[in-house]
């Protein structure tokens, strides 16, 4: 039985609907993995080299430090975190996941009070990617969570984007009170109270 005109029209829209629809969930797998850490770059560990940034993820927080809390010496300017030629001069994570800057126990970050205003409930760590919502660094927010930046660290975030940037929070295994955000556009990351 011969095919109709109009049968051969449905077939092939039907395939070119199927087709389009197969591009279309493979684009937006795609588009998922490069946003949230999938794949080497900047999905934590392997396959990073090259100056911090670019969107590379630390695959963990620093280690904890065995170091005694040191006093906030009088009249210290900030310590030299370049470590190496294109790197920034700010606390950084370097292409060994190694936190550079982050000595622990520095009284500059100690909380009479610390978790004042209770413990972050959110997912923390390099899988849980988070857009900045507005603020700067005394208070910013993203997904209803509110943050402020610890004095000290202020200049140390001067170039963030308070209403486009990812960040990761981790732990700060060293001073009680705070987490530290880390910006995987510029590679930096400083020390946080969670605010509520």
């Amino acid at each position: 039985m011969p095919y109709s005109r109009g049968a051969n029209i449905v077939v092939v829209m039907k395939l070119l609907l199927g087709t389009l629809t197969i591009l279309a969930f493979s684009s937006v797998a795609v588009l998922a993995q490069h946003e949230h850490g999938g794949g080497a770059p900047g999905g934590g560990g392997g396959g990073f080299h090259g100056p911090p940034g670019g969107g590379y993820i630390p695959s963990h927080g620093p280690a904890p430090h065995q170091n005694a809390p040191q006093p906030a010496p009088r009249g210290e300017s900030h310590p030299n975190f370049r470590d190496q030629p294109g790197h920034p001069n700010s606390p950084h994570v370097d292409e060994h996941d190694n936190w550079v800057g982050h000595e622990g126990g520095n009284a500059h970050y100690h909380l009479d009070h610390p978790w004042a205003h209770g413990h972050f409930a959110g997912p923390i760590g390099p899988s849980h990617i988070y857009r900045l919502g507005g603020g700067g660094p005394s208070r910013f927010f993203f997904n209803g969570f509110y943050f402020g930046v610890a004095p000290y660290d202020f200049g140390y975030c001067a170039g963030w984007l308070w209403n486009s940037d990812d960040i990761i929070i981790y732990d700060d295994p060293d001073d009680p009170g705070w987490y530290l955000a880390y910006n995987p556009r510029l590679g930096t990351y400083v020390h946080v109270q969670y605010l509520g």
